[in-house]
């Protein structure tokens, strides 16, 4: 085993870190539709290991009246950290393992862009959020500030090799006085990789610049999960992506995405409180719906769902790819109107 390694989502996990909803400008009607999923999601992952959630002073109450059962069971800890919003997957520490031992690793965190385009003005707590729940995990620690990264940005096989974008890792918001090859070394140091693929862009309109969990994922060391649509500019970005993962030797298992588009509605635009200088969303926009933006826990694979006809194929190719797990749909749309989606709500901590 490799001194310094990334271990892969499907190894198994200590706990999982998650953050309760609460910002109005990104969970509508004070996430009175958010928080259910939320419970659903934190019900099912807590079934096989422990929930890390984190509630502000103000938020506190409704998480411990929702998941009353699940915290009297001690399948749920309540830490009281404030932050910003609650995209565990961006804003939480990267674990690795060092030595055998648990390392998270702080990356400087900027609200996907900071002053470039990035979608609020104030971060900070967001930003320090890393390193306060690395004390209380009571984990190794590594700090990578100044330099910027979201860990919906990488995917890792467990065998030393990481997946992102070049749309996101590339972007004038992120680390722009580094060069490609640059951020690979940074990623090879904190992460112990051996081998960078380098997909080109990630989901037509997703506010992250491409995230890769939302387009790819790692289902085995030599296997990859790829977002797959034929339509327009998606589907040229696809096929791009899928040449580049033959072309390095990695299988592919086309996931086709939700046929039909997932958009802001008047309702939704409504529950909205956007302050000054945040990211404001219009009625009709496409939100960045993807399947790819499951999350693999001990208990097994949530799914995400949005009533739309390719909602029941996706999970059952994913039954085929982890034959041995729980495939467990999640109703997803109150959280992509959010702007992500299950596997940006989740940080694996690994054992």
């Amino acid at each position: 085993m490799k001194s310094l390694y990334m271990p892969a989502e499907w190894e198994p996990h200590r706990g999982t870190i998650m953050i309760w909803p609460e910002r109005p400008g990104s969970w509508t009607y004070g996430a009175k539709y958010a928080r259910p999923v939320f419970t659903e999601m934190i019900r099912q992952i807590s079934a096989g290991e422990k929930v890390y959630l984190a509630v502000s002073e103000n938020s506190a109450a409704s998480a411990r009246k929702l998941l009353k059962n699940e915290i009297c069971l001690n399948r749920v800890e309540l830490f009281n950290i404030k932050t910003d919003d609650c995209w565990a997957r961006d804003m939480a520490p990267t674990f690795v393992k060092e030595n055998g031992k648990v390392v998270g690793i702080d990356w400087a965190f900027n609200a996907w862009g900071g002053g470039y385009n990035g979608l609020y003005k104030n971060w900070q707590n967001d930003d320090a959020f890393a390193t306060k729940i690395i004390k209380k995990l009571n984990t190794g620690y590594k700090n990578a500030c100044p330099f910027v990264l979201e860990g919906g940005s990488i995917h890792s096989d467990g065998k030393g090799t990481i997946l992102t974008t070049e749309e996101c890792l590339l972007s004038k918001g992120r680390n722009p006085a580094l060069s490609k090859e640059q951020i690979g070394l940074k990623l090879k140091e904190y992460l112990g990789a051996e081998r960078i693929i380098w997909l080109k862009r990630g989901i037509v309109g997703d506010e992250t610049d491409g995230h890769v969990d939302n387009i790819c994922a790692f289902s085995s060391p030599d296997t990859a999960i790829l977002a797959w649509d034929e339509r327009g500019a998606q589907g040229e970005i696809c096929r791009e992506n899928y040449n580049i993962l033959k072309e390095n030797g990695i299988n592919v298992i086309k996931l086709p995405l939700p046929r039909e588009p997932v958009t802001i509605t008047q309702f939704d635009l409504d529950g909205f409180v956007f302050e000054e200088g945040e990211d404001t969303r219009e009625v009709g926009e496409r939100l960045a719906a993807s399947y790819v933006n499951f999350y693999i826990c001990n208990a097994g694979v949530l799914v995400p769902q949005f009533g739309d006809v390719n909602d029941k194929p996706a999970l059952g190719i994913l039954q085929n790819v982890f034959p041995s797990k729980k495939i467990i749909p999640v109703p997803a749309r109150e959280l992509i109107v959010g702007g992500g989606n299950i596997h940006c709500l989740t940080q694996q901590i690994p054992e």
